[in-house]
């Protein structure tokens, strides 16, 4: 019975399951960004855990308000995602996909509540659908940095246009991702965290 509980306890700790007991640390993250910009997926790609995901599916009566540049999104998340991951196992990111539909703007307060900080991510296609998210950012004076998901045939823009679009803070990070691709989705959020340590230093 004890060697069972033991082997069970092992593949617990060898699949991820629990927190490495080298971690000596915890952050709390926000990945935001409007509908359809791969925030689930984005979780999904870089979480050690099965990402918790609260998806229900589109329908017609929200079609007026639940515009996507994405025509073939069937769900959408209504509360949030969450997943987990290990930075250089000391460092423990838990992260929190919030709705993108405008109408749970209101939410995010609570979802921010012992939040360091967010990844704000954007789509080329349609960059006026991130206004609304990188204001509210703003307005609950968290610490962001920008990540632009790229999709196929998404347009292409220099990092100059992209922050006079955004206007965003020189000191804002701004990176590229495939949010399907995990190195990259890991790079933005090292990103992030980079950020948020420089700023914690200078305060």
């Amino acid at each position: 019975m004890a060697s069972k509980a033991a082997s069970e306890a092992s593949g617990a700790l060898s699949s991820g399951k629990y927190v490495n007991s080298s971690v000596a640390g915890a952050a709390k993250i926000m990945v935001v960004g409007p509908l359809g910009v791969g925030k689930t997926t984005f979780i999904g790609t870089v979480s050690e855990i099965k990402p918790l995901s609260t998806e229900a599916v589109m329908t017609q009566a929200g079609a007026s308000v639940d515009v996507t540049v994405d025509q073939a999104k069937a769900t959408t998340t209504v509360a949030l995602d969450f997943g987990r991951m290990t930075l250089d196992g000391e460092l423990v990111l838990y992260l929190f996909g919030t709705p993108g539909q405008q109408r749970f703007l209101p939410a995010w307060r609570d979802l921010a509540r012992g939040a360091l900080g967010a990844l704000a991510l954007v789509d080329t296609r349609d960059l006026t659908a991130s206004f609304d998210a990188l204001g509210h950012l703003e307005d609950l004076g968290l610490p962001f940095a920008v990540a632009v998901n790229v999709f196929p045939g998404s347009p292409v823009h220099s990092d100059g246009e992209l922050r006079a679009a955004l206007d965003l803070l020189p000191e804002t990070p701004l990176v590229s991702c495939d949010a399907r691709d995990e190195r990259p989705s890991v790079l933005a959020l090292i990103a992030l965290v980079r950020h948020l340590l420089l700023a914690a230093e200078s305060s």
